[in-house]
């Protein structure tokens, strides 16, 4: 019988890719997503998770009963959780305020241990989560930590498996791939498959206001005056992750929260499907991408994480509007579809 004797981290990957139908684009152009958010742990970082411990394990880096301690925005913290509760390990996890309480939760209810700190906490400073978790390591003896942002068997594991699950359900029907990062892994390691594959494949990242990424590859300067807080989550970063590889990417597109949360209304509304803002951000910007093609097209991107997480954000009109966002501004806004 399926499943039968199964570990928890063998049914990652093999995701649904879906057409999307319900946007406005150029006849003959097509839209494909990703199922990502049907991974076990709810997302797409289940697959950099799985295969950067079993690296550590097969190396020695992470022992029986030992601690993994990373700083995360939610997803790759539920994907570690998950498998360290699997596999008899301890996980400590940090991550910036502005996390929903439903992924903190979830954490937290396969025992992991989380430590919040401040969203506005500048890069490099003690309070700021990804040196908070350095610094953690650094005291806890035996532990492991994933470095996800600059670790490159992140984008590898994306090059292993997304990238060729992709090109075995489209094939060289793909025009461009279109995804949001953070640490880069997601859209580096799937371009590069795509790409050696069909070298004229275009790759777009998205990158949000606030985030480093959009003028680093227009003017290849890094700003500080341009961070700036923004909601939408696991998506742009404040300093350049190691595992970004621009010279795979093509262009960056720059969106904001309300085009990210806009295209999530879509898509529950219209196509069925409840996301996170990062997946909203994704199809906004594939949609985009979309428009600027002539038939026959294919652009393809992925959405990563379920809306479940963010219940009490995007999906609750009051928040919507507490934070500025008014109901026509998540689920009419003509322009942004």
């Amino acid at each position: 019988m399926l499943g039968i004797g199964m570990h928890v981290q063998s049914v990652i990957g093999r995701t649904p890719l879906v057409e999307l139908t319900t946007f406005d684009v150029p006849p003959g152009v097509r839209l494909f997503a990703k199922l990502e958010f049907l991974n076990p742990g709810g997302s797409t970082k289940d697959r950099i998770v799985r295969h950067i411990l079993a690296d550590a394990e097969r190396r020695g880096l992470l022992r029986p009963g030992g601690t993994i301690v990373e700083n995360t925005s939610g997803n790759t913290g539920a994907a570690i959780a998950m498998m360290a509760a699997a596999r008899g390990y301890r996980a400590i996890l940090t991550m910036p305020d502005k996390v929903s309480d439903e992924k903190r939760d979830a954490l937290r209810a396969m025992g992991a241990e989380v430590v919040v700190c401040p969203t506005s906490a500048a890069p490099g400073s003690a309070k700021h989560y990804v040196t908070c978790a350095r610094r953690i390591h650094a005291e806890t003896p035996g532990s492991f930590m994933l470095n996800q942002y600059d670790n490159p068997l992140n984008s590898e594991a994306h090059f292993l498996s997304t990238g060729p699950e992709i090109w075995e359900a489209l094939g060289d029907s793909v025009t461009a791939f279109v995804a949001s990062g953070s640490t880069g892994g997601t859209i580096s390691g799937v371009s590069r498959f795509l790409k050696e594959r069909k070298p004229d494949i275009t790759s777009v990242l998205l990158d949000p206001v606030g985030s480093v990424y959009h003028r680093y590859f227009h003017d290849g300067v890094v700003d500080p005056g341009e961070i700036a807080p923004y909601f939408v989550e696991g998506v742009g970063e404040d300093h350049l992750a190691e595992c970004m590889d621009f010279s795979l990417i093509d262009d960056v597109l720059r969106f904001t929260d309300a085009d990210a949360f806009a295209a999530c209304h879509h898509l529950a509304r219209r196509e069925g499907l409840v996301c996170g803002g990062t997946a909203g951000a994704n199809v906004w910007g594939a949609v985009r991408v979309a428009r600027s093609l002539e038939g026959p097209a294919t652009v393809v991107t992925v959405l990563p994480d379920s809306g479940s997480k963010y219940m009490s954000k995007i999906y609750n009109p009051n928040w919507l509007k507490a934070n500025g966002f008014s109901p026509g501004d998540t689920s009419e806004r003509k322009s942004a579809l």
